[in-house]
């Protein structure tokens, strides 16, 4: 039962549950950047280039073999077509994660740019010694 106890502390730390929510909407987010990608940002770039569909661009090192139906040798090919889309889905999430660091960023300096007003008894310390100075010139 301790054992049970142990794992339920470890998993209601607040790390723990923070880590699972960002893998779940960075899943979330992913399928989100596939489709931008898949279906509003390679259309138009294949257009641009003469209606080229990325994702069927492969460079073929051995051609399928479908003469003998008994003994079908599979295409063996790179499709670099596929690394183009997934290069572009990369930079889309670099980038936003680039923009959330940064607007984080830029709410911690604001924060830390602010200074704290002086106590009241620094204030008031100041205020003594400056009369005592003003009395006592050297």
């Amino acid at each position: 039962m301790s054992m049970f106890k142990e794992f339920k502390e470890f998993a209601m730390r607040g790390n723990v549950i923070d880590l699972a929510v960002g893998v779940v909407i960075g899943a979330a987010f992913g399928k989100i950047v596939t489709s931008l990608v898949e279906q509003i940002i390679m259309p138009p770039i294949g257009l641009l280039t003469g209606g080229i569909d990325f994702s069927q661009m492969k460079w073929v090192l051995k051609p399928a073999d479908n003469t003998d139906p008994a003994h079908k040798i599979a295409e063996v090919a790179i499709g670099y077509g596929n690394f183009i889309n997934t290069l572009i889905q990369f930079l889309i999430i670099a980038f936003a994660i680039f923009l959330v660091v940064k607007a984080i960023n830029k709410l911690t300096r604001r924060e830390e740019a602010a200074p704290a007003p002086p106590a009241a008894d620094v204030v008031l310390l100041t205020e003594i010694r400056d009369l005592l100075k003003a009395q006592n010139p050297k």
